[in-house]
């Protein structure tokens, strides 16, 4: 994009990159068949969360276990609010975003809820806040079953694909569509935040908070916005999810889908969105490559069973000690390492030669020299 577009820097590039990677990926459901096209719905709701989970712990270094159920409470925001605006009569776009707006206000104020209590605590103390989220989603819907109906939760009404494109696709690529079109916006907002000023303050405060404090950047205010701003990214993630499956219930929302999304993240590289993309890549497509292979095998039907939950989690495992121990750095990492070698490859410029010593001019390059190491 750099190439093509050498004046754009800043944020506007930062768009126009966005905005081209989202029409490629709506481009690109053309290619696929409508299972498939769930598939990558289902990739670009977890992509909005996964992505939020990455600024949070690789950018401003706060641990959170409770991604899930801030995806869950943008999940039934976006069912309840789709319901009523069903039953007040109103259709279409108008219903959709206003179940998004909703979405993203009650898991925002939740996130905000959780960055009050992550100024404050810190380490295993935050995690365990944050696990104990997740825990209690049942339980809250159990105890307001009948709002949100219990372990059944809630099924939204059939939103299918608008006339003007009805004879131009199916539901599973318009929801495709939707979801992408989603992700894009929030990916996208999380980027430009992650490379402006509340960016480095979030690295000041993950590095050195007392340094930070010192340099004048509130760390509490930084913590509590960045929870904020995951938390709104879950949310979105969490009424795409809704959206396409047309339902929302505490049981996709469990610890072991929690603990998933965090597996993805560092799985990916901690703060590197791209990383983010190929972690949600991978806990999709993962488990259905393994369900599928082991159906093709002469198992046994009982073995068969107990493989089918297992096996994914073992394999999940595995790839997590060999990421850890041979790139550290997540899949991300292997791109940068392809860049140094392709730099140490290409052939190395030959420095210019040095001028005539010249004395009018000898104290020149002394002043300049200082000059850099006095301000790095």
């Amino acid at each position: 994009m750099t190439r093509l577009l050498p004046s754009l820097r800043g944020i506007p590039r930062t768009i126009v990159f966005g905005a081209t990677l989202t029409v490629l990926a709506i481009g690109g459901t053309f290619l696929l068949d409508p299972y498939r096209n769930f598939q990558l719905a289902t990739i670009a709701a977890y992509f909005c969360a996964t992505a939020g989970l990455t600024l949070l712990i690789g950018r401003s270094g706060q641990l959170s276990l409770g991604q899930a159920a801030l995806m869950a409470a943008g999940g039934y925001g976006y069912a309840l609010t789709a319901n009523a605006m069903t039953d007040a009569g109103v259709t279409g776009v108008p219903r959709f975003l206003a179940g998004m707006l909703a979405a993203v206000a009650v898991s925002g104020a939740l996130g905000w809820l959780l960055g009050l209590a992550g100024a404050r605590l810190r380490g295993p103390y935050l995690a365990g806040v944050t696990l104990t989220l997740v825990i209690a989603v049942p339980a809250v819907a159990d105890v307001f079953s009948g709002a949100l109906r219990g372990d059944q939760g809630l099924q939204i009404a059939y939103d299918g694909v608008p006339p003007v494109l009805e004879r131009l696709i199916a539901v599973e690529q318009w929801q495709a569509w939707v979801a992408i079109l989603v992700a894009g916006v929030v990916v996208t907002g999380l980027v430009v935040i992650a490379r402006g000023r509340l960016g480095l303050r979030m690295r000041a405060v993950r590095d050195d908070e007392t340094a930070a404090r010192l340099n004048g950047v509130r760390s509490g205010r930084v913590k509590v916005t960045a929870f904020t701003v995951s938390s709104v990214a879950a949310g979105a993630g969490g009424a795409v999810l809704c959206f396409a499956t047309q339902s929302v219930s505490p049981g996709a929302y469990t610890l072991a889908f929690s603990l998933l999304l965090v597996v993805a993240v560092v799985l990916g590289g901690l703060g590197s969105i791209g990383g983010a993309a190929l972690g949600s890549a991978l806990i999709v497509l993962l488990p259905w490559l393994l369900s599928t292979a082991t159906a093709s095998l002469p198992v046994p039907t009982e073995v068969a069973q107990r493989l089918s939950g297992n096996l994914s989690i073992l394999v999940f495992g595995v790839l997590l000690i060999v990421v850890m121990l041979v790139r550290p750095g997540g899949l991300a990492s292997l791109r940068h390492r392809g860049r140094r070698r392709t730099a140490r490859s290409a052939p190395e410029l030959a420095a210019p030669a040095a001028p005539a010593a010249d004395p009018d001019h000898a104290e020149a390059p002394v002043a300049a020299a200082g000059a850099g190491a006095q301000h790095p």
